[in-house]
């Protein structure tokens, strides 16, 4: 949840099959987090709503292994795959 004066943002949280283990996914989201806004050197409500969902996907990717195992193999096309999934499914037209 990211709140900022008058403006709010929820991320939903990823449905995983399974998760093996959860250690370290809230350091591994802040992780995403900071090294998005880092990569990126802007830190306005939009990007950091952005950087909320690379956190997101990187602790999602986090607990499908024990430990660092499944961070370690990661490529930067699974994870923009990952934070497209999560545009996936919050994305809705009230139309």
């Amino acid at each position: 949840m990211l709140i900022s004066g008058d403006e709010m943002f929820i991320a939903p949280g990823l449905p995983l099959e399974e998760v093996f283990d959860p250690t370290g996914a809230g350091d591994t989201f802040a992780g995403g987090f900071i090294g998005y806004l880092a990569m990126t050197d802007d830190i306005s409500f939009d990007n950091m709503k952005r950087a909320i969902i690379y956190g997101s996907a990187m602790a999602s990717f986090c607990v499908e292994k024990f430990g660092l195992e499944k961070l370690k193999e990661l490529t930067m096309v699974q994870i923009e795959a990952r934070a497209r999934e999560f545009k996936r499914i919050s994305d809705f037209n009230l139309d």
